[in-house]
């Protein structure tokens, strides 16, 4: 039957995945031979098993005992570097489930690029759920952040975003009128609706800052109160040097990294 030949198939490639992941793991601590505890050993050796191996981000570590037995250590060692890493937001339990590598997203900061096509560009299917399109005055904040007086018009976008179903970030976004009539022009991505419409943004400038979970947060990403939350204001601009967007964007901080390149 075509669901079980499917099913074989899948079994076949999480076995194969689960061996691989075993063997990377055994060589790592065969060649750690320093005075790290041997919980600390397996942890770091799972780190570096996880990153080579996770090219699928819905595998499944291999279970606690086969761990155990395949590599000879006690399963309470083995437990102890498995609680470490889910500490550090590289694994995740989940009740009535085995143990899932973390889905961590990864978000360049050197270029200029939309949330869909961020995510896009690194094979994850994105989402969104509107929450608003207003065309209304602009917050203090967002009059700053576009040289707008206070009597002004935007049009403000908000809305959840979703990576593979996954909530992951709060964005609002707001463009002045003049630029954007009325939010039910934008569909999936707003920059694309910008570049249609002659607005394309060139340059951006982003402020970063951690806080916490509010109740509403929590409520619209899954998670709880007082979980951390990386909070990203971007200002963008046209060629010509007006400001065309002002975000504030709430990402979910155990599910979200920002890379940035450095050079001498």
């Amino acid at each position: 039957m075509p669901g079980q030949q499917h099913n074989s198939r899948s079994a076949f490639r999480a076995t194969n995945e689960g061996t691989a992941f075993t063997s990377h793991l055994a060589a790592y601590l065969s060649k750690a031979r320093d005075e790290r505890p041997l919980y600390r050993k397996v942890a770091d050796g799972l780190a570096d098993a996880i990153s080579t191996h996770n090219q699928d981000h819905k595998l499944h570590l291999p279970s606690e005992r086969t761990l155990s037995v395949e590599l000879g250590i006690a399963r309470s060692t083995l437990r102890k570097a498995l609680d470490e890493l889910v500490a550090e937001g590289l694994l995740v339990r989940r009740h009535g489930a085995k143990t899932e590598i973390a889905r961590r997203m990864q978000k360049a900061l050197s270029s200029l690029t939309g949330f869909s096509e961020e995510l896009q560009a690194r094979g994850v299917e994105p989402g969104h759920k509107w929450l608003s399109r207003k065309l209304v005055n602009p917050t203090p904040s967002e009059a700053m952040g576009l040289g707008l007086s206070g009597t002004a018009q935007v049009v403000r976008l908000e809305r959840v975003r979703f990576a593979d179903e996954k909530p992951i970030a709060i964005e609002c976004a707001a463009v002045p009128a003049e630029f954007l009539a009325s939010g039910d022009l934008v569909g999936e991505s707003l920059y694309e609706t910008l570049r249609q419409l002659g607005a394309t943004p060139v340059r951006g400038i982003q402020r970063i800052r951690a806080g916490v979970m509010n109740d509403r947060d929590a409520e619209l990403l899954e998670q709880s109160v007082g979980d951390p939350i990386l909070i990203v204001e971007r200002r963008c601009f046209t060629a010509d040097g007006r400001a065309v967007e002002f975000t504030e964007t709430r990402y979910d901080g155990e599910s979200y990294d920002f890379l940035t390149e450095l050079r001498i």
